[in-house]
Order: C-alpha cells, then structure tokens, then sequence
C-alpha cells in the first residue's frame, strides 16, 4: 500500500538487519538501535540539522557522525539587498559513535566542541535550545547564536522508514516543521533576531546506513498564515519510497499526507518520481549529465493534484567537494514559493512568497 502509515510502536530493525515495516508515520514509533545494525559501522550516518529562518535571513546548523568522518558546520545566509551567505565546516576524522547522536529525537542533547566550534543542541518540555560560538567562522569574524526553538510535543511531524535497495542499508528521518523561533545571531558587529510570531525553525533528524552513490531532492519552508500555521517538506531519492513517500503539507500541528511532487528544475534531467514506480534515484542518473539552472524559476506539481506551486530563487548555496573518494556537489536554493496546498478535508491553502529552500544534492561518499 503507497503511503502506509505505521502505527504500532516497535524496533526500526528487524533481527536481519532489515527495516522491520517500511512506511511513514506522525512520531518516532520506530525505535533506532545502532547495535541492531549489521551493516559496516564506517557506513552509519546520524545526523541533526536545523534551519532558523526569517524573511531576511537564516540560520543553519549541522552536527553529524558519518562513520568514517564528522561534518559539522554553521551556515548564515542574508536575502535582502544582495543576497550573501557563508557556510564554514569542521571535519572530525571516524567518530565512529564517539559523537555520540541520541537515538531519538526526544531524548538526549547533541554537542560537539574543539578549540574553534562549539554547538550544543539541549531539550526540555516545550523547547529546543540552540546555542553556537565559531571562532573565526568567516576570516577574523566570529560568530555566536542563542535561539530557543518553541515545540508543541502534541504536534505531527514527518517521519519516514525506508530500505535502499542494497542489503542492510535503511533510511531512517524525521522533519519537525513549524517551531516558532525566538532569539539572536551576532556576527560582525550585527545582531540577528528572530520573531516567534512568522520565523520558524525546522529539524531534520535522520538516522541510517546508505548506499554510496545518491542523488536526493528536499524542500522545506514555514510560515504563518491569517494566523495558523502552515509549512511543507517535500523530497525524494532516499531509499526506495514505493511504501510512502515523505510528502507532507503541516497545519496548525497536523500532518497532511501527498503522494509524489515533482521539483521541475530547468534544464535539469533528474528522475521523475511521478513515475509511479517508487524506485529510488539511481546512481548516476542525475550527475553530471545535466546542467540545472538553479536560478531560474521552478515548479512544483503533485501526482495526486494537492500541491502546485511556483519557486522563485533568490540565493544558492552552492557547495563542491572533489576529494576522489568523497564527492559531494550540493545546491541549496532559498526563495520564495507560491502556490496552493490542499488539506485531506479539501480545504484549499492558498500561499504566496513562502520563504523556504528547495535543493539537489549528489553525493558519494
């Protein structure tokens, strides 16, 4: 059954090494165990990643334990005027569980500190707590943030379960979207503040052991509108997704299911996943083959017809790696999306100028 929604609290892994019930679901009903794993522990990615974003500005944080290395990084990207943005990293050589990511999104912080970067991630009832200090983050420029995310624990989220096709290999993710933001970033002599009443941050918490070769798309945006909340994740490429998709719109706290959307990129020759077929992006299909014009305007169309929408860019943050081994060309694109979203009641959810991000990312690593 496409989109099957799993309920039922239980293990993610079954005793082979295998996703036990592949699916999505509102909550962590999976439990993550790293020593139920049976593939290569060079191959285990955990992550958490947030995006805090105003209309003006964003902020972007990452701390990850990939095996065999650890990426931890710190993005500020500004819209007005001329757009700009810098994004500096810290790489840690095989962490390989030292890093030691909680195994659910609702337990446990995450930090990471050397001499240069300290990040810390801290929960308690009703809130996130993000605080960051990067010295020398952009030449003799420091950088430091305090923001305290707002979370109603009551709140669908997106959470997803998914094999690749390869043995062992799973994908495990969570998007929490909607969280109203409040607090600051300081950097060169600017302070950044968010309002809690239109700026969201959004949490991408993700889990897995994947194939080395991938291609994925993910959009994300958050806003308020005539006073509720509304936002959207949308993606494919990660692991085979004929069980669900991860295609949700979010108001006011509730999750609403969609089958495939497209991102149409110009001159991009990615899969299509309106295919119907739920296969995986694969390897090669959308490397270097095309050349995307990520500045132009994209669109977004949903095979079931409840998501049309129109993507405006303002900034790409752009990344290459080439280190042989490691491959990694990332675009994510921040702008402004609109459109019309529609609820499974059929309520009509008419957007305009949503300040989100849209991304191709191929990595091989």
């Amino acid at each position: 059954m496409r989109n099957h929604e799993v309920t039922v609290p239980q293990f993610l892994l079954d005793r082979n090494g295998e996703i036990a019930e592949p699916g999505w679901a509102r909550s962590q009903v999976w439990r993550y165990s790293r020593d139920m794993i049976k593939a290569n522990r060079l191959r285990i990615k955990e992550w958490d990643y947030y995006l805090i974003a105003s209309k003006d500005f964003a902020l972007a944080l990452t701390v990850s334990d990939d095996g065999y290395i650890g990426l931890q990084s710190v993005s500020l990207l500004t819209f007005g005027g001329t757009p700009w943005e810098h994004t500096e990293t810290v790489l840690n050589l095989f962490p390989m569980g030292k890093q030691k990511m909680p195994a659910s999104s609702r337990q446990g912080d995450v930090a990471f500190q050397n001499d240069r970067l300290s990040i810390r991630y801290e929960l308690s009832p009703g809130q996130r707590h993000i605080t960051c200090s990067f010295k020398q983050f952009n030449k003799d420029k420091d950088l430091s943030c305090d923001v305290i995310l707002h979370e109603d624990p009551n709140d669908d989220s997106m959470v997803i379960a998914t094999p690749w096709n390869e043995k062992h290999a799973f994908y495990y993710n969570q998007k929490i979207n909607c969280m109203p933001a409040e607090g600051t970033v300081e950097y060169d002599g600017h302070t950044y503040r968010f309002d809690p009443e239109h700026d969201f941050g959004t949490l991408d918490w993700g889990r897995g052991v994947w194939t080395y070769d991938n291609t994925w798309y993910w959009g994300s945006g958050n806003a308020r509108i005539d006073g509720h909340r509304f936002g959207f994740n949308l993606g494919y490429g990660f692991g085979n997704t004929s069980a669900a998709t991860e295609n949700v719109i979010f108001w006011d706290g509730r999750a609403h299911k969609l089958d495939d959307v497209k991102f149409c990129i110009p001159n991009d020759n990615g899969p299509d996943p309106l295919n119907g077929t739920g296969e995986q992006v694969r390897p090669g299909m959308s490397g270097d083959m095309d050349s995307p014009e990520y500045m132009k305007e994209w669109t977004f169309t949903s095979s079931d017809g409840r998501f049309e929408a129109v993507f405006r860019p303002v900034l790409d943050r752009s990344a290459k790696i080439d280190l042989k081994a490691i491959i990694s060309d990332q675009h994510q694109v921040f702008g402004l999306m609109s459109g019309t979203a529609i609820l499974d009641d059929g309520t009509h959810i008419d957007f305009k100028d949503v300040l989100c991000f849209a991304e191709k990312v191929h990595n091989q690593y």
